[in-house]
């Protein structure tokens, strides 16, 4: 009984396949996470100061600003695909495209102007010594 009715296994009916691909991005952002969190603590728990020209001096440096760039990516692409879970099971009809293209607007936008300050501070930052 587990397997549907014939003509269903003949069509191809039931899972699409799709669900795997989202599950797998969503682990594998959640240990990136994990992981880039682990040394942006460790980071700033190891620099000499925690004033505003430490962190600028900090963040200049490429060692600093490349993971700090993943990070955002990653944050941000893992709170898209949770929310995106969301909106897809307890939103319905025409108020679920409208929640996917907000959210996913929220997403480029917040996550862009992260990335420009980040290089911002990058580019125009004097590095650690």
């Amino acid at each position: 009984m587990g397997n549907g009715t014939e003509l269903g296994r003949v069509r191809g009916l039931g899972s699409s396949k799709a669900g795997a691909h989202h599950w797998w991005h969503q682990r594998l952002t959640a240990a990136a996470n994990l992981i880039l969190m682990a040394w942006l603590l460790a980071s700033i728990a190891l620099l000499p100061g925690h004033d505003y020209e430490a962190m600028r001096r900090w963040l200049s440096a490429p060692v600093a600003a490349v993971p700090m760039a993943l990070l955002v990516l990653s944050v941000f692409y893992h709170f898209r695909l949770g929310l995106q879970v969301l909106i897809e099971d307890y939103l319905h009809d025409h108020t679920r495209v409208a929640a996917l293209l907000l959210l996913n607007f929220f997403v480029v936008g917040a996550g862009a102007t992260a990335i420009f300050s980040i290089l911002k501070i990058a580019f125009t930052g004097a590095p650690l010594a």
